[in-house]
């Protein structure tokens, strides 16, 4: 465990300009647990024909952007697609589910051009950039943040394994497939090693020699506490996983029992001075569950904590209001992971 010294640390069909902010909980996400009738339904079409016209030229989609509700009639190169944030995964699934209750061709081709996209945008080493085509900045990079890498890879197991895909190619569901064996590679290439075992991931990792990569200034190259969590529930999930998948979760799973937090949570305060009102403190309490750092620094493997001029402090007292009370430090991520599924994983694979 780590020193406790280190944590003082209604459907409108109306035109818009650029694409608006997609609100908390919707999205073709929200849909995807309809029956399969409901997608050849009048209501399922609108949508369909509102995510069809925030498809960019390239094929994917845009994020942070609400795809379902209206339909998108701006300039074509305003739509920049990405896989972050969601975007593309949950609107190709709902195209699946369109074209399997109507077979109309519109939903299987734009499925397809989709599909392309993102085996197209798939680095050699086996990652995704979290733009395609890549930029010259961070989002070059594989990007594990946010689960960008997970949700693809799940998505393409899926295409090649679910009768949901039966309607595309054999050559297109190996391709997927492929893909997705690729990516399982460069995620075990990507773990970070320290002293030769193997620990948890960074949030981003270079696209040529896999090493551990920064982003924004605040998001330094380090141990990550949340994505981590992710890529690990994705390697547990294999079938009849070999020694070296069970090497990786072990190690994983091993660097979470050692990096959580013990007797303190986080707590908002009132605070007329803090730009929300509140202000978020560190307070101890022995009766509260454990907690895990967003970041962890790739040599002392303590917690770190950052302002947008990239200079590590050892706790989010030190740190200024914006991004003290708006980043996520700290969570509860790999909880479940270790109280429950890791246990049952190492019963089924010991």
């Amino acid at each position: 465990m780590i020193a406790r010294l280190f944590l003082r640390a209604s459907f409108a069909w109306m035109a818009l300009s650029p694409p608006t902010a997609l609100a908390a909980g919707g999205g073709a996400a929200a849909y995807l647990k309809k029956p399969d009738a409901w997608f050849a339904a009048p209501e399922a079409k609108k949508i369909a024909a509102n995510i069809l016209s925030y498809q960019s030229d390239l094929g994917g989609w845009p994020k942070n952007t609400d795809t379902v509700d209206v339909i998108y009639q701006g300039p074509r190169g305003d739509l920049h697609p990405t896989f972050d944030n969601g975007a593309t995964t949950d609107e190709l699934r709902f195209l699946a589910r369109c074209f399997n209750a109507t077979k109309e061709e519109i939903y299987g081709t734009s499925f397809n051009r989709g599909l392309g996209y993102v085996l197209k945008a798939q680095y050699p080493t086996g990652g995704w950039p979290q733009f395609y085509p890549p930029s010259k900045q961070y989002h070059r990079h594989i990007t594990f943040n946010d689960g960008a890498m997970v949700r693809l890879l799940e998505f393409l197991r899926e295409v090649k394994k679910s009768a949901a895909y039966d309607f595309v190619s054999v050559k297109d569901r190996q391709a997927a497939g492929e893909a997705f064996d690729k990516g399982i590679v460069c995620i075990l290439k990507c773990q970070i090693r320290v002293d030769g075992k193997p620990t948890v991931w960074c949030a981003q990792h270079d696209e040529l020699d896999f090493s551990p990569r920064p982003a924004r200034a605040f998001e330094l190259a380090s141990f990550s506490g949340s994505e981590s969590v992710g890529i690990t529930r994705l390697l547990m999930s294999l079938e009849k996983p070999g020694p070296e998948i069970v090497a990786s979760v072990d190690g994983a799973v091993a660097w979470f029992e050692s990096a959580k937090f013990t007797g303190i949570r986080i707590e908002n305060r009132p605070d007329p001075a803090a730009k929300k009102g509140t202000n978020r403190v560190v307070v101890e309490d022995a009766s509260a569950p454990p907690l895990w750092a967003r970041f962890y620094d790739l040599k002392t493997g303590k917690p770190f904590f950052c302002d947008r001029d990239g200079i590590p402090k050892s706790s989010i007292a030190e740190i200024g209001d914006e991004r003290r009370n708006g980043y996520a430090w700290y969570g509860n991520w790999p909880q479940g992971l270790l109280e429950k599924e890791y246990p049952e994983w190492k019963k089924r694979n010991c």
